[in-house]
């Protein structure tokens, strides 16, 4: 009666319920083992031996102590391309965006930004928010997380950045675009960009999209749309909104030179910026919000100057060393300065009369 006994409470085991058991207890205890080498002990807090590819790679001969080598990371940027296909191809996308006091323009941001159908998981998010008293950054912290966290892998954003970089420049919202303050003031905005773009670049990177905080309505296909022109940089034609649909130029940032500019450029002092759409100084050039716009939509025109309201580029011109000068540049600075610099560097710069994005609309 006793044996019996005994042989219920102590089953025998199989030999290969035995290797499972033993698999068991090596897995489990593994992680408490401490390793002994040169008479020292790694303990939690030096090195706490968590997997077993650890324990392989911690090893003593002879009283030596040798660790896994590490190796180089290897990246071929030959392989990395933009090109018209870039949806079929799988070529990722950084979006860029500056922000400063933008909480009410957010919700509109993150809606037409999703309703996007370039994939998601090929999408990086990154902003730079500065001086910001607002709630931007809570706000910007929250929509990632919902971004982020979505059932499924298509669905989700690739990867989202939120950085933080003061300049100590305020500039009341009633002088944002006061003519005798735009030097200053694009000046600090081409820092802000330069600081954003160095910070979230990444090697994997194909384009990168400048997108305007405060845009209200644009084609859920542009991403798709613009990479089809198959150009170095490319910018659609950002009108302002308003209610009965009347035609309102906004980004004056596009346009080209004309003889009569470019004449009257000599004459000037090399440090004097030039700004479009103000009476005090007018430059003579030709604007693509007075473009004719009853084309097709992705007939392209060249430009010498671009704004950033939705300005997609081959990540390579910046790689290359194309970016926003906070000096001036052939009497330019910021996203006009990027074109000129661009353009002085042999790539194309172009825009899409036809192509309709809208702004809201502000003073």
């Amino acid at each position: 009666m006793s044996s019996t006994s005994e042989k219920r409470r102590f089953p025998r085991l199989n030999r290969r319920q035995g290797i499972a058991l033993t698999a068991t207890l090596v897995l489990l205890f593994l992680p408490l083992l401490l390793v002994t080498l040169d008479g020292q002990t790694c303990y939690s807090g030096r090195r706490t031996i968590r997997t077993l590819n650890q324990a392989v790679a911690l090893t003593t001969v002879k009283g030596q102590r040798y660790f896994q080598q590490e190796a180089a990371n290897v990246v071929d940027l030959n392989a990395l391309q933009a090109t018209s296909h870039g949806k079929s191809r799988q070529e990722r996308v950084l979006i860029l965006t500056p922000l400063k006091n933008a909480q009410q323009y957010l919700p509109r941001y993150f809606e037409l930004l999703d309703r996007m159908t370039y994939p998601k998981h090929l999408i990086s998010l990154a902003f730079l928010v500065s001086d910001t008293t607002d709630d931007t950054v809570q706000i910007l912290q929250e929509q990632a997380s919902v971004l982020l966290n979505r059932w499924g892998h298509d669905h989700r954003y690739h990867d989202i950045s939120i950085y933080k970089k003061d300049f100590a420049f305020d500039l009341p919202e009633d002088k944002r675009h006061t003519f005798e303050l735009q030097p200053l003031r694009r000046s600090f905005m081409a820092r802000s960009r330069n600081y954003l773009l160095s910070a979230a670049l990444k090697d994997d990177h194909a384009w990168v999209l400048w997108l305007d905080a405060d845009l209200v309505e644009y084609p859920p296909t542009i991403l798709e749309d613009l990479m089809s022109v198959d150009v170095d940089v490319v910018v659609p034609n950002c009108l302002r909104e308003t209610e009965d649909r009347s035609f309102w130029g906004y980004d004056k940032n596009n346009w080209q030179e004309t003889e009569r500019s470019l004449e009257l450029q000599k004459d000037l002092d090399p440090d004097y910026v030039l700004l479009e759409g103000y009476y005090e100084f007018l430059t003579h050039r030709y604007l693509m919000v007075d473009m004719p716009t009853h084309h097709d939509r992705l007939e392209k025109v060249p430009l010498d100057g671009v704004g950033a309201t939705f300005t997609l580029v081959k990540a390579h011109v910046h790689r290359e060393g194309a970016n926003f000068p906070a000096f001036v540049y052939k009497h330019q600075v910021e996203t006009e300065g990027f074109a000129k610099m661009a353009k002085s560097m042999g790539f194309g710069v172009y825009g899409l009369p036809s192509y309709l994005i809208y702004h809201i609309m502000n003073s």
